[in-house]
């Protein structure tokens, strides 16, 4: 399970970087944000999350029962507008495809450290509580996956 989450982080890492070139793109109808926003977005909480869950002490993980965390990351569905983003993974005025590269280099090479992590290493969500290395996955896949369907409605326009 843990391998097939690591696959499908891998293959929407694939997306962004296929979505860098038209990191200017936007389409107001769809988010005040660009193309760009969403990937460097979805690339820093990437980063975020996963550099806390390397450095969680797997020993401090309890399992706590969150209704929030069970229906939407069951669904595999956040709907949008409803949460604001923490300040340290609001992205920069000027998003550079240099910039964008090089978080999506960082973020794969946490994916590789994240496969290696005890099972009750874990991520604290500031509304799902803390996430076992499963559900941080799980919470990585939905979550970037939220922004790449962003980025393909403003390509729609």
């Amino acid at each position: 399970m843990v391998n097939q989450r690591i696959e499908k982080l891998n293959k929407l890492l694939s997306q962004i970087e296929i979505n860098i070139p038209k990191r200017d793109i936007k389409n107001e109808a769809v988010s005040k944000s660009t193309i760009g926003w969403q990937l460097d977005h979805s690339l820093k909480v990437l980063n975020a999350v996963s550099e806390w869950t390397e450095n969680s002490n797997p020993e401090d993980y309890k399992f706590k029962l969150n209704f929030w965390r069970i229906v939407l990351l069951t669904l595999g569905y956040f709907p949008r507008g409803k949460v604001k983003a923490p300040k340290h993974v609001l992205p920069p005025e000027e998003i550079t495809t240099e910039d964008l590269e090089k978080q999506l280099q960082t973020a794969r090479t946490h994916i590789e450290k994240l496969k290696l992590l005890a099972k009750n290493s874990y991520f604290k969500h500031f509304i799902f509580g803390k996430l076992n290395k499963k559900q941080t996955l799980r919470f990585l896949e939905v979550h970037t996956n939220h922004h790449l369907k962003i980025v393909n409605d403003i390509l729609k326009k």
